[in-house]
């Protein structure tokens, strides 16, 4: 049973969402919402502690006066373009550019929209038509990709291609805007208009626009700042991707609502991590998986144990117990624990930060924190809180994604521990979580299946203890065909689709389970897959 006929509000700049009147209320009334936002902090910050370092990458530090004033003129050169409201895209890395963009684009009452650097062109077409983007900022090259070419192929099948600024090239397009002179006033923003949309991958293979607000966001961030140890002047190591709903709350929001500081990094190296956290003094740092291991071996490698790292906060994919334990005793202070969430209901747990409680840290994923969260009878997790999304771009996508009374069906299966921990046991959805990238299989399995060697395919995802996950592809052929991983991923290639999301190991089957219905039983093909390991 599901909502069908959900509540809704029209914003003041013409976006429709999901609305409850009662739990808006108790959410002003309880301080999780607030008649705030970060245009208004970040003026305020900027007046008050002006030298104050929010951005660090590198060499390169951006103080609140800089950033606020780079924005500001930016956020000129966006209203002389298009009205509040408006959707600007950024397919960025973390470059300290996009500091600027992103602050610029909450000054002017617009809409960010992060998007993936490591996506293509068959997911950028589909992202940028969708959310009706009016501008793009792209690295002009990056990690050896031609970005102002892929944009070029993308536009040329746009109906309404967005203007694209590219930076980092041989022309400043960034600063030739940061340089007009536009007198526009700046628009006065109600915190419960749409600040971000964030596409997550669907279980159909169609990206899901999920929609936040100035207040949804707000309130993720007093809810960590409740409880993740964080006090002024504590800084966060970020190398988890800005187009990420973590890494951009840590590198955006974070420095202005918490006073802390970012260091960011353009790519993940485990041994310039360590070295980063013991020259900064990093107090603060969240990453699936890989991160933590990563770090934990370079950091004994290095023979540091990190004694300024206060927390690390550990989620995305599976996340070994073992690995939770070891690391606790190879940091001097800090406390290591697992967490829950999704771009919809981020940091739905908040983990279990005791420094006494290594057993529920490790073997769960802690206890919710501003969110409500229950199973259903088979399981399944749902939550709502007020940090989670205000629907999607597309309201049909909300079909079956809540329950009567407004929970998010997560998808994914768990259990209670000691009536308060929760642990997430399975999925229901068959999203695959690799390196904290979600892959959706069947956006996969369709253009698998287009292989001219191909009849049936599967995507499934098994367990890897360096990757959280590994994707498989299951595939029936046809007579004589044994299509490879490198043939795969030249045919993926083909089609634009981003390489994370390529298989890292083929299966040839005569058949595939299935139901009476026809359905592929993708649990009996994971326990197959893992036994055969």
């Amino acid at each position: 049973m599901t909502d069908a006929l959900p509540p809704r509000r029209t914003t003041p700049t013409g976006w429709s969402l999901r609305w409850d009147e009662a739990r808006a209320e108790t959410a002003y009334k309880d301080g999780w919402w607030r008649k705030e936002t970060c245009a208004d902090l970040l003026t305020k910050v900027a007046t008050e502690t002006p030298e104050r370092v929010l951005v660090a990458q590198d060499d390169m530090a951006l103080t609140a006066r800089g950033l606020h004033e780079k924005a500001g003129r930016l956020s000129g050169a966006l209203l002389a373009r298009f009205q509040p409201g408006s959707v600007i895209s950024m397919m960025l890395p973390n470059w300290h550019e996009a500091a600027i963009i992103y602050h610029a684009v909450t000054l002017a009452g617009m809409v960010i929209n992060p998007i993936l650097p490591s996506l293509r062109d068959h997911e950028l077409k589909f992202i940028l038509s969708d959310v009706k983007a009016r501008i793009v900022f792209i690295p002009a090259q990056f990690r050896g990709h031609d970005y102002g070419a892929m944009l070029a192929r993308v536009c040329a099948q746009l109906e309404t291609p967005p203007e694209v600024i590219a930076l980092r090239g041989s022309g400043d397009e960034l600063g030739a805007l940061l340089a007009e002179t536009h007198f526009t006033p700046l628009p006065v923003i109600d915190p419960d208009d749409v600040k971000m949309v964030m596409y997550t991958s669907g279980t159909t293979g169609k990206p899901k626009g999920v929609i936040h607000t100035h207040n949804s966001l707000g309130a993720l961030i007093r809810q960590l700042g409740a409880h993740w140890l964080i006090a002024a002047g504590d800084s966060f190591l970020v190398p988890s991707p800005i187009s990420h709903i973590g890494g951009s709350i840590y590198a955006f929001e974070m420095p202005l609502m918490l006073a802390t500081r970012v260091q960011l990094m353009e790519q993940w190296d485990a041994d310039t991590g360590a070295a980063l956290i013991d020259t900064h003094r990093i107090t603060h740092m969240a990453g699936a998986t890989p991160f933590l291991r990563g770090l934990l071996d370079a950091a004994k490698a290095r023979g540091t144990r990190l004694p300024s790292l206060k927390l690390f906060i550990c989620g995305g994919a599976s996340v070994p117990p073992a690995l939770i334990c070891e690391a606790r005793g190879a940091f001097d202070h800090a406390i290591v624990s697992r967490v829950y969430g999704s771009t919809e209901v981020p940091v739905t747990t908040v983990g279990t930060i005791a420094a006494n409680d290594i057993t529920h840290a490790a073997e769960s994923d802690g206890t919710p924190g501003i969110a409500g969260v229950r199973l259903t009878d088979n399981d399944e997790i749902c939550a709502r809180g007020p940090q989670m999304l205000l629907g999607y771009i597309n309201p049909n996508d909300e079909a079956g994604a809540f329950d009567p009374e407004g929970y998010y069906r997560t998808g994914d299966q768990g259990a209670w521990v000691d009536r308060q921990y929760l642990v997430v046991t399975g999925r229901i959805k068959d999203i695959i979580i690799r390196n904290g990238e979600n892959i959706a299989p069947k956006e996969i399995e369709d253009l698998l299946v287009a292989h001219p060697d191909i009849s049936e395919a599967a995507l499934v995802g098994i367990p890897d203890p360096r990757t959280g996950e590994r994707a498989v592809a299951v595939l029936v052929t046809r007579e004589g065909a044994a299509p490879d991983v490198p043939a795969l991923a030249a045919f993926l290639s083909g089609h634009g689709v981003a390489k994370f999301k390529y298989p890292e190991a083929v299966v040839i089957r005569d058949t595939l389970p299935k139901n009476d219905a026809g359905k592929v039983l993708k649990n009996a093909l994971r326990d197959q897959l893992r036994v055969r390991d």
